[in-house]
C-alpha cells in the first residue's frame, strides 16, 4: 500500500489518504506500506508532524529491525523539509546497517 500523509493536498490514485501520525504508524505497523509521502505540517502540532512519523520509524528501524518503506516529503515548510529528508538519509542508513549486520551474523551462526 501507499500512503500520503497530508491535511490539505488531493491524493493521487493509487495512494491511501490519511491526516494525522498515528494513522501512518499503524499502516506502517501493518508491515504492508511499500511507499510512503509526507507533509510536516498538519494543521495541529499537538496532533503530531510529518516528522514524528520518521521518529517513529528511526525508533522501529533500530529497535526491532523495522524494514522501512521508501519515504519521500512533499512538504511545502522549506526547513521542515531539509530536516525530515535528513532523517530519512539516517533511517536508510540504519536500515541497511541492520540488514549488513543480519547478513554477518547469518554466516556467523552456519
Amino acid at each position: 500500500m501507499n500512503v500520503y500523509l497530508d491535511d490539505e493536498r488531493e491524493t493521487s490514485a493509487g495512494w491511501l489518504r490519511a491526516y494525522w501520525p498515528d494513522e501512518v504508524i499503524a499502516f506502517l505497523k501493518s508491515g504492508k506500506v511499500k511507499q510512503l509521502s509526507l507533509d510536516h505540517d498538519l494543521g495541529n502540532d499537538n496532533k503530531g508532524t510529518g516528522y514524528d512519523v520518521l521518529l517513529w520509524i528511526e525508533r522501529a528501524v533500530f529497535i526491532d529491525g523495522f524494514v522501512p518503506p521508501t519515504i519521500a516529503v512533499h512538504s511545502a515548510n522549506s526547513s521542515a523539509r531539509i530536516k525530515m529528508e535528513c532523517a530519512i538519509a539516517q533511517i536508510n542508513l540504519l536500515a541497511r546497517h541492520q540488514c549488513l549486520m543480519t547478513l554477518q551474523m547469518s554466516h556467523v551462526l552456519k
